[in-house]
């Protein structure tokens, strides 16, 4: 017997594949290197809508499913299509307290848009463009609304760090009734956010009103606050709060253990791209300090290297080097991201390892020694583990090296919280569900837990986590009056 919905299906199938994917507007890559605005242009209401008519509004849409904070994604999108664009933010933001950065930022193509129905005939609905499209066409057109506040609880809850995962954890906390507070040790909020992800990919106005509109909800937001030095955990919660969401991210940058790694002229990713993002050595306005060279090589494949690089492009270097161990099919940047870099002018050393960094006589970096590599067999990760090959070594003539080989987690919240126990890599122990720590009324989510990921991942974890507290605090405290 036929099934009829599979023929519904085949029939929208072939109609989608009459439109094709709407390409997003770019800034022309000659230009875009000489400054820091974005480089993605938005889709126009027009292209907006003939992308959404792609959509096939799936019976069983397993774009859903692949969303980590499971936005209603067929809802969103039939809303464009209708031309009512102020109501498709109103619906995102029912699931995503952070839309048009995920719009921006989340890497769709390897989750709701990796199961689209329609890359069975074409290529998938570009869900990601047209989730930024409602939520910037709601700022940008002043049509921003606070949904209807619930009664207060009477519950506290504390929110250590202002990066993805706090944040959406104070957005569905508050949403509940709930006191929200969140402790944010740098002077300005946003975590990675700010300090890690570029102008030209996030521009800070962007996380600044998603911060503004959680602060309008109710959220407050305490700067300048590290907790584990001005209050311990175990200090808010004897202060009156009823529970503690840890969400500090894994900011302690690794190093690759080479020498000449103390040279100047060495950073980590993490110091280059918070003295540019956050403290705006871009801007001649400001006087924070950065080495500005004419060849810097960027050590690591993923998406914080290929921030490094392009940044250092915009920040005038002449030449700016991938260094990669790995072939291009491993590296775990987006591939938008890789094209991008590619277009403007960076060069690629894959399948290349450095072995030492070499300075000259006052201590500053002159080259890098690199071996050539090739991949054996699978390592742990299931990728294919690159082994040196002899006698392959040359000399990469820099004068500045980053090291973006990845992250790990700061100990300062396991040190002063004796009763939240972590695993042999210093991440916090957490139940993957509900986000709860060894420690009753501690819960923890995001990078802290599951070591360096992606935006989305760790706002799932927030929301996921937001639930359980709700629940804990509800069946576990007597509510203040």
């Amino acid at each position: 017997m036929t099934d009829p919905i599979a023929c519904e299906e085949s029939h929208d199938l072939k109609k989608a594949k009459k439109v094709p994917r709407q390409k997003m507007p770019e800034q022309d890559h000659h230009l875009r290197i000489k400054n820091f605005s974005e480089v993605p242009q938005g889709y126009t209401p027009e292209f907006a809508k003939l992308e959404a008519s792609r959509c096939l509004q799936c019976k069983k849409p397993l774009c859903r499913a692949g969303c980590p904070v499971g936005i209603n994604i067929p809802a969103f999108i039939k809303l464009i299509a209708e031309g009512d664009f102020v109501g498709s933010a109103r619906k995102l933001k029912e699931y995503n307290s952070l839309p048009s950065v995920c719009g921006r930022v989340c890497p769709q193509e390897d989750q709701c848009e990796k199961v689209c129905i329609v890359t069975k005939k074409s290529v998938s609905v570009a869900i990601g463009n047209l989730e930024r499209f409602a939520a910037d066409y709601e700022r940008n057109n002043g049509a921003i609304t606070l949904p209807e506040q619930p009664k207060p609880s009477g519950y506290r809850v504390a929110v250590v760090g202002s990066g993805p995962a706090g944040l959406s954890a104070a957005g569905e906390l508050v949403k509940m009734g709930h006191e929200v507070v969140i402790f944010e040790a740098l002077h300005k909020p946003g975590g990675v956010l700010v300090y890690g992800i570029p102008e030209f990919r996030l521009p800070k106005v962007i996380v600044e009103a998603e911060i503004e509109y959680l602060k309008r909800l109710g959220v407050k937001i305490e700067v300048n606050s590290a907790i584990g030095r001005v209050n311990t955990v175990d200090e808010l919660l004897s202060d009156g709060f009823d529970a503690v969401f840890v969400a500090t991210g894994a900011g302690l940058p690794l190093f690759m253990g080479i020498p000449g790694e103390n040279l100047v002229g060495v950073y980590s990713a993490n110091e280059y791209l918070t003295r540019i993002n956050l403290m705006k050595a871009y801007d001649s306005n400001y006087v924070t300090p950065i080495l500005k060279k004419r060849r810097i090589a960027v050590v690591g494949g993923g998406n914080v290297a290929m921030d490094s690089a392009r940044t250092a492009l915009r920040m005038g270097t002449e030449e700016v080097y991938i260094v990669y161990r790995r072939s291009r099919a491993e590296m775990p940047a987006r591939i938008e991201e890789i094209k991008h870099g590619e277009e403007e002018g960076i060069k690629f050393h894959l399948l290349t390892n450095p072995i030492r960094i070499l300075g000259d006589e006052k201590g500053w970096v002159k080259a890098m020694e690199c071996v050539k590599m090739e991949l054996g067999e699978p390592d742990a990760s299931g990728r294919r583990r690159p082994v040196p090959i002899p006698n392959s070594e040359f000399l990469l003539d820099v004068d500045c090296v980053v090291v973006a080989i990845g992250t790990s987690a700061h100990p300062l919240i396991p040190m002063t919280t004796p009763k939240v126990r972590v695993n042999p890599k210093g991440n916090i122990i957490a139940d993957e569900e509900t986000g709860q720590t060894t420690q009753e009324g501690v819960f923890a989510g995001g990078d802290i837990v599951t070591g360096a990921a992606t935006v989305i991942l760790a706002m799932g974890a927030g929301k996921r986590a937001a639930k359980a507290i709700d629940e804990y605090v509800r069946s576990k405290k007597p509510a203040r009056t």
